[in-house]
């Protein structure tokens, strides 16, 4: 059974939803659903391949406790980083989308695997989020040791 950290975190990201209780009775009667969130409210997403994202997410993970929250999707293939909002207009990088106001992003219930999309880190509900100077940093060295092994394009 989800404790109090899924309620938390499904409170968290339905709250900007533009109908938050619609949005979790949904999530409610079919735990395997997606909800479709706004980006720009309380976070912003920067999506990254993941032959990056994956590094990406060791370094960050040394670097802080808990980093925000983080998606994996498309069979793995792009990694989702939850940053504050106002990140994806200033995000300047190559190969990195940054989804921001005015997008929409899919997103499913904390604790579930939807069709692909699944929770590598799930949001705790308190809000956390990854600093986007930290992952800046934690791209740049991610990117530094992946160029070190003869990969790297």
């Amino acid at each position: 059974m989800a404790g109090m950290g899924a309620k938390a975190a499904v409170a968290w990201l339905v709250s900007v939803a533009p109908d938050p209780g619609a949005c979790r009775r949904e999530w409610e009667r079919n735990p395997q659903g997606m909800a479709l969130l706004p980006a720009g409210k309380r976070w912003d997403v920067l999506i990254v391949p993941s032959e990056l994202g994956y590094p990406t997410l060791d370094v960050l993970t040394r670097l802080v406790d808990r980093p925000g929250p983080v998606l994996a999707d498309f069979g793995e293939a792009r990694m989702g980083f939850f940053v504050p909002p106002g990140t994806a207009a200033r995000w300047v990088g190559t190969g990195i989308r940054g989804v921001g106001r005015g997008t929409w992003i899919v997103v499913p219930r904390p604790g579930s695997t939807v069709g692909g999309v699944r929770w590598l880190i799930p949001p705790d509900g308190s809000g956390t989020l990854t600093d986007a100077t930290l992952l800046e940093l934690a791209l740049h060295e991610a990117a530094a040791v992946r160029g070190t092994r003869g990969e790297g394009g």
